[in-house]
């Protein structure tokens, strides 16, 4: 699979006169819990030629390939996904963190991450992964069967959150790295339990709910509630980040 994506995406530049600079996996195959049915999330970012961006037209700021049950190709502008760096969006900030990188330019990857943990707004990204983990758990965990899958769409960002109030630093993407943060047993007894279900189950498995778990997702949320509001928001500028955008459109 992974030589159909590298071909998609050099059709992608060829087709739209674009420069890849970083590609990776950004999902549950990223993240360390693929079912065997899972598909592929390839996220990008690119850039154009420096004159059209001095071009007076509104460019896109996304390209992608229509999504089939297999692949899932899209990607972000250099500029706009700067913009969103400096917002601190969290999703960007996984990608750069990626197990599964497909393709790009190493420097390009490098200069953000060294960046990361001076424009990473703790509170914003605890209150990103806390709504998360929150509405999982509200809208997907509570009925008689649920998706197995949901589960660890809930335990991710509650542990992400837990991570962020806890180190005050930027989470990890891999669930593996951000279940150091469970301290019970129990739970992780029953995680590994799900795990080794997942891989061998659909996308579509159901199962009953396992208290346990619930339980410790609604006093986890709960103490990360009481706590996101000591972390701190501070405003930042986006200097740096202008210096990398001239410094890659240079194709």
């Amino acid at each position: 699979m992974t030589e159909t994506i590298l071909q998609k995406l050099l059709e992608l530049e060829l087709a739209e006169n674009i420069k890849i600079l970083y590609a990776c996996e950004s999902g549950s195959r990223a993240w360390g819990f693929a079912s065997p049915d899972s598909d592929f999330d390839v996220r990008f970012i690119y850039a154009r030629s420096v004159n059209d961006y001095l071009g007076i037209t509104d460019l896109p700021d996304n390209l992608g390939l229509p999504v089939n049950e297999v692949l899932d190709i899209g990607g972000w502008d250099i500029k706009k996904a700067l913009k969103l760096f400096l917002k601190s969006n969290s999703a960007l900030y996984e990608w750069l963190q990626s197990p599964i990188v497909y393709h790009g330019d190493s420097l390009f990857a490098d200069d953000l991450r060294k960046l990361m943990s001076k424009y990473f707004s703790l509170r914003s990204g605890a209150n990103h992964y806390l709504s998360m983990a929150h509405n999982t758990l509200r809208d997907d965990l509570q009925t008689e069967q649920v998706k197995l899958k949901r589960y660890f769409y809930a335990l991710r960002p509650a542990l992400a959150c837990l991570w962020i109030v806890e180190k005050q630093s930027v989470p990890s993407m891999e669930f593996e790295h951000l279940r150091v943060m469970i301290t019970e047993n129990e739970v992780q007894n029953s995680i590994d339990e799900l795990l080794e279900r997942k891989k061998i189950a659909d996308e579509k498995a159901m199962i009953t709910p396992v208290p346990l778990l619930n339980q410790w997702l609604s006093s986890t949320l709960d103490y990360c509630k009481e706590r996101i509001p000591e972390l701190p928001s501070e405003k930042k500028y986006p200097d740096e980040l202008n210096n990398i955008f001239r410094k890659y459109i240079q194709i």
